[in-house]
């Protein structure tokens, strides 16, 4: 099969008939000019819990279009949830993931799988270079966040979390998407071993219908989420590396101080001078603070390589080939 289309969607009953026909009527052509015949295609909804009527939209559609497929969660789980469901069962070469508002347009769905195979890039992620969302509410922010994550990530993406993407099969099935690392994508392609990705600007359609289920929680949601990312990307299979290091400097640091306050008021009382009491010297409570935590730190390194050692993924790594 040449495309698998996934869309995630929570109550977007009003624009699926529309979403639909656009995406029959774009893949009912051929995708370049080097193809004589339409692509093979499916397209996959997964139901994030909707309760609007947006599943039996989808069931009558599948029922009659082999094409069409959907998945159905009891429940809201969320975008990451949904897109890991609609990997899992995706069969295409090449995988679209595109929103259910209509803000992404299916027009641009040839574009972005002529440069997957032509380009023979891994992922292809959208850039909504000019954005029809509110000033302070998306712009703003999200300029931010993008910043912010080309700086902890090092890929050079306009727009990481744009929900518009391509991607190489064995992308999709090499990555784990869970949480709300929906938006970190391009990343965990990247860890992977995944780092032929590029770039295209893309149409950036207003809201036609509803309104947006992300409030602005996701922004700070999104850097704890960068953050953690880029922790287990580093020190996940190593623990100790982190946390020895750091309660080893801090115990030895607190060691070196509250050895030196004894010292010192052993040579002041040795010679005769006035001195103060260990004891009632502050710094002295602080190096204790500093043991204390230093150990605890370290501990915390040693019972995270005892998990890691005996995680069932200890041993799991992406082979690119074998011969």
């Amino acid at each position: 099969m040449d495309l698998s289309v996934v869309i995630s969607l929570y109550n977007e009953r009003e624009s699926l008939p529309e979403l639909l026909e656009r995406i029959r009527k774009v893949l009912g052509s051929p995708l370049g000019e080097d193809q004589h015949d339409p692509p093979e295609y499916e397209v996959i909804f997964v139901d994030d819990g909707s309760t609007d009527g947006s599943w039996d939209f989808i069931t009558e559609q599948a029922e009659a279009d082999s094409r069409v497929h959907g998945i159905c969660f009891r429940r809201n789980y969320g975008k990451s949830a949904a897109l890991f469901c609609g990997f899992s069962a995706a069969q295409g070469n090449v995988v679209i993931t595109m929103d259910a508002d209509l803000q992404d347009d299916p027009a641009e769905i040839p574009a972005l799988y002529r440069m997957v195979v032509r380009e023979n890039l891994d992922l292809v992620s959208g850039w909504k270079k000019k954005r029809k969302d509110g000033l302070f509410t998306k712009n703003i922010p999200s300029r931010i966040y993008n910043v912010t994550a080309r700086m902890v990530t090092g890929i050079k993406l306009h727009d990481m979390n744009c929900g518009l993407k391509a991607y190489r099969r064995e992308v999709v099935k090499s990555i784990e998407v869970y949480g709300e690392m929906h938006r970190y994508i391009p990343y965990l392609a990247k860890e992977a071993g995944f780092t032929r990705i590029g770039e295209k600007p893309v149409v950036h359609a207003r809201r036609k219908y509803g309104k947006s289920k992300f409030g602005l929680s996701r922004f700070v949601n999104g850097y704890l989420d960068l953050l953690t990312l880029w922790f287990l990307a580093r020190f996940g299979k190593k623990p100790m590396h982190i946390f020895g290091l750091f309660g080893s400097l801090m115990f030895l640091a607190g060691g070196v101080i509250a050895l030196w306050l004894i010292i010192q008021k052993l040579y002041w009382q040795s010679h005769g001078l006035p001195y103060r009491a260990v004891t009632e010297q502050p710094l002295f409570y602080l190096s204790l603070l500093a043991i204390v935590l230093g150990m605890q730190l370290f501990l915390a390194g040693f019972i995270g390589e005892l998990v890691s050692r005996n995680a069932p993924e200890r041993n799991h790594y992406h082979i690119k080939d074998k011969r």
